[in-house]
């Protein structure tokens, strides 16, 4: 297994999608639509796939979000130690603090977003595209 990223898997309504990424790039934190997101080669597919799980899991309490975007958000800079040629070295878990501000940013949306606590990782792929890791 390569190289992967936490990241925080939400479903938004997609008229707030925009303003929730403004509102978590103010943490330092890094929205993707899934289907966009440059690790992904299929993206149509992986959204349906991943919105699908999404609102099933929770056996109709999200059904409402049955066409919301699907969003990876992940941890820019200010969350990461860096290694001496700019690769992101983790030394250890994931800050606490940088799980609160993704939680409070997220609530703060109310029933526009739709998300579990926890992180799960993505694979990664070295590339300037991808903001936020800093491989180079």
């Amino acid at each position: 297994m390569g190289p992967r990223h936490l990241v925080a898997t939400a479903l938004v309504e997609p008229s707030v999608v925009a303003d929730v990424e403004l509102r978590v790039m103010t943490d330092d934190l890094w929205l993707w639509p899934v289907r966009t997101a440059p690790v992904v080669v299929d993206g149509p597919r992986l959204e349906f796939q991943l919105r699908r799980r999404l609102v099933e899991q929770r056996r109709g309490a999200w059904d409402d979000a049955a066409t919301w975007t699907p969003v990876w958000i992940g941890f820019g800079d200010a969350w990461h130690e860096f290694g001496p040629d700019g690769n992101v070295r983790p030394t250890g878990p994931l800050p606490w603090a940088a799980h609160e501000r993704l939680w409070h940013a997220l609530d703060e949306f109310g029933p526009l977003v739709r998300f579990r606590r926890r992180l799960a990782g993505i694979p990664t792929v070295p590339t300037s595209d991808w903001p936020g890791l800093n491989l180079r």
